[in-house]
């Protein structure tokens, strides 16, 4: 053996556990911030009773994280490509520490909502290029299969366990611990990303350093996600929606026409020709709009309806985060190894119509055992869906795009999302309103408003359900290679 092959081993020997630090760094920086996004919801009230919000200004505290983190995702993927990945993640993660202990010490609304607004940029710089870091060492189908299934499984289940968390925190000590812990998770973060992650090197800004590019997409999704969020408030026909909300698509359609022209464009459109790119994208739009009636309507119904507190709402909630957690980590990355992506996305999005077929029946005096654990139980179906979305929406991603396409694959979640609030909340609350009008009592129009919103939420999902399965087109599943019969021996290769 020469002397090159034996140097050569103990450096590939190290290759696996070092993925799968990397993997443990990535996930766990993504788990912060996605338990920071529910923790928040939990402490609202007590944050307002605190620090004097407004009603209509306590929207913020969520909004102003929305809209930088929305707005920046797909700007922060393409530069990640560009000067970087590991240095846009670290970034990230060093702007999202600082901000939430400027959160954790804010003593008025504005400088909490200004904390919150940089927490939505740390965020945006590390979520928009994590997906890229993750295929980029993950090359292996099966593999990456298992680390998309780990990924997947910190931002489904960890909105649930951030209910819990956040309950137990603000009851316990107050509203600042919600963001106090994000400092120790950072730091640690930032320590082992440093030595674990894989140094890369993009070719330079100037690859792809399309000013009014950046300009057009940031501002245009800024605008968009601010419309969407403010509707509940103006309504979708009033001067100010309308008025908004086409200055977000004139820039939006002006990055396009200058996306096609530019020399260096921040974003090629040819990633959008890809049909799992496309697909994936907009499969993800319905279904995370879908839902949030699961995510924050339930909650609402725990709450308003049943009268549950925060922390015994977390805990109800519970089950769904572990039937997640057991399906993504446990046998979402075999079956897709047997059966394909697009077959254990359909079987996900199946579940989960059901999940939101149950909720439109559930009745204003439910039982947990009975009436909502099935409910709860059925919620794995996300454990089986996003994993597999995630891997055909990073499917067609090259190597020096791979930022670029998980920064559109989290925008679209945040348009999902927005939409989601935007029109599920509203419809729930113009049901309730109507029902309250006809002399009903405010549980049984709460539960008529949750019932539209959990309709519309199936419709949204069976939606998604027809768009896989006509537009998707994920490979085959591998079979195992039929056994060959053994060869003569091969004469011995000389090495130099």
């Amino acid at each position: 053996m020469s002397a090159t092959a034996s140097e050569s081993a103990p450096s590939s020997s190290r290759v696996r556990p070092t993925r799968q630090l990397a993997l443990g760094v990535i996930a766990t920086g993504m788990l912060m911030v996605i338990l920071d996004g529910s923790i928040v919801t939990v402490a609202m009230p007590a944050i307002q009773s605190d620090l004097g919000f407004s009603p209509a200004g306590l929207s913020w505290v969520v909004n102003a994280y929305l809209i930088a983190f929305g707005g920046l995702l797909l700007l922060a993927g393409r530069i990640g490509d560009l000067i970087g990945r590991k240095r846009m993640f670290l970034a990230g993660t060093a702007v999202f520490t600082a901000a939430s202990l400027l959160a954790a010490v804010a003593t008025s609304p504005a400088a909490l909502i200004a904390a919150r607004f940089l927490q939505g940029v740390g965020s945006a710089l590390a979520s928009a290029v994590s997906l890229g870091i993750l295929v980029t060492l993950f090359t292996e189908s099966a593999e990456r299969a298992k680390a998309i299934a780990v990924f997947s499984f910190t931002g489904a289940a960890g909105a649930s366990i951030g209910q819990v968390l956040g309950g137990l925190l603000t009851d316990a000590l107050s509203w600042h611990w919600i963001f106090l812990i994000n400092l120790p998770i950072g730091l640690l973060t930032l320590a082992a990303a440093i030595s674990v992650l894989p140094a890369d090197r993009g070719p330079g800004l100037a690859a792809g350093a399309d000013v009014l590019g950046a300009l057009l997409v940031t501002a245009g999704l800024m605008l968009g996600i601010y419309t969407v969020v403010k509707v509940a408030d103006y309504g979708w026909t009033a001067a100010h929606t309308l008025g908004i909300g086409a200055v977000s698509l004139l820039l939006l359609a002006l990055f396009l026409v200058r996306q096609a022209t530019a020399r260096t464009p921040l974003m090629p459109l040819r990633i959008l020709r890809s049909r799992g790119v496309a697909g994936a994208n907009l499969v993800q739009v319905l279904m995370v709009a879908a839902l949030f009636s699961f995510q924050i309507l339930v909650a609402l119904y725990l709450r308003n309806v049943l009268g549950y507190g925060a922390t015994r709402t977390g805990l109800a909630m519970l089950p769904a985060a572990l039937a997640i957690g057991a399906v993504s980590l446990g046998v979402s990355a075999r079956l897709s190894a047997r059966f394909g992506d697009r077959a254990v996305l359909l079987a996900g999005l199946a579940l989960l119509a059901g999940v939101l077929g149950l909720l439109v029946r559930v009745p204003v005096h439910a039982r947990y055992l009975p009436d909502l654990l099935p409910v709860m139980l059925l919620a794995a179906g996300f454990g089986l869906a996003l994993p597999a979305l995630t891997s055909l929406g990073m499917s067609g991603a090259k190597e020096d795009e791979a930022g670029l396409v998980s920064g559109l694959f989290n925008t679209t979640q945040q348009i999902g999302m927005a939409l989601g609030v935007a029109v599920l909340s509203t419809l729930a609350a113009s049901r309730t309103d109507a029902l309250l009008a006809r002399g009903k009592g405010r549980a049984e129009a709460l539960t008529g408003g949750y019932h539209l919103a959990f309709a519309v939420g199936a419709g949204l999902i069976v939606t998604a359900f027809a768009v896989a399965l006509t537009v998707l087109r994920g490979p085959a599943p591998k079979r195992p290679a039929a056994p060959r019969k053994a060869n003569p021996p091969a004469a011995p290769v000389t090495t130099v």
